[in-house]
């Protein structure tokens, strides 16, 4: 989901801060949200933080390849939504995009107001969809495949949906970024086949965990019902 760079530039860029700073926004309202709802600075801090970790262990570990007009990668958002709750998981995409682009990716710190929104905006489609599909007396534990299949749907849906966005916006409806753009979305609908199953599996290792109280690590949704 990088956009690639060139794709857009000069003064288009000034739209991408735009759309971050809405992003951003929609974050901070989700991580108040954790906080106010969900264990406090705290639980936001350390979630946030194995969020961000995971997140940039998925960009620079993980397989990934260059697709059309961006890359595909397995990001995982709807896992990190269900594992840590909406806040701590923007903060985790937001952080650990920065992370790799700081350390190992300088080049796409241009794109990083694109690729944050592109990030952001899905996440809280997740978070939205998730209370309407999920009863509030049901913990993420006992979500079943046609719900994780949904949420992830979203989630890479929302991701790709912005990427052609971006490339049109910045190069037009000729026929080649059209195309391009066609074959990045086909790549990414590829990630569906195995985001759910991740979710499922990682569901069912925090549903067989022994401990049945609440930890900051994880969002109190994970294994009780709603509040």
């Amino acid at each position: 989901m990088h956009i690639e760079p060139g794709v857009v530039d000069g003064a288009k860029l000034v739209l991408s801060h735009a759309t971050a700073a809405g992003a951003v926004g929609l974050a901070a309202k989700m991580a108040r949200d954790t906080i106010r709802q969900d264990g406090g600075v705290g639980a936001l801090t350390l979630r946030g933080a194995a969020a961000t970790a995971l997140v940039f262990s998925f960009f620079e570990i993980l397989p990934h390849y260059p697709m059309g007009v961006s890359e595909v990668h397995l990001i995982l958002g709807s896992t990190l939504f269900l594992l840590f709750g909406a806040g701590p998981a923007a903060v985790g995409l937001a952080a650990g995009l920065l992370v790799q682009g700081v350390f190992f990716a300088p080049w796409d710190l241009p794109q990083y107001g694109m690729n944050v929104t592109t990030l952001l905006v899905p996440i809280w489609g997740v978070s939205r969809l998730a209370k309407r599909i999920i009863p509030a007396g049901t913990p993420y534990v006992e979500v079943g495949y046609g719900q994780a299949l949904a949420l992830s749907a979203a989630c890479q849906g929302g991701i790709i949906a912005w990427v052609a966005f971006w490339a049109v916006y910045g190069q037009g409806f000729g026929a080649a970024n059209l195309a391009a753009v066609g074959s990045f979305g086909a790549a990414y609908l590829t990630v569906l086949l195995v985001e759910p199953l991740a979710d499922l599996a990682v569901l069912a290792g925090a549903k067989a965990w022994a401990a049945t109280g609440r930890t900051p690590w994880f969002s109190a949704r994970l294994r009780h019902a709603a509040g």
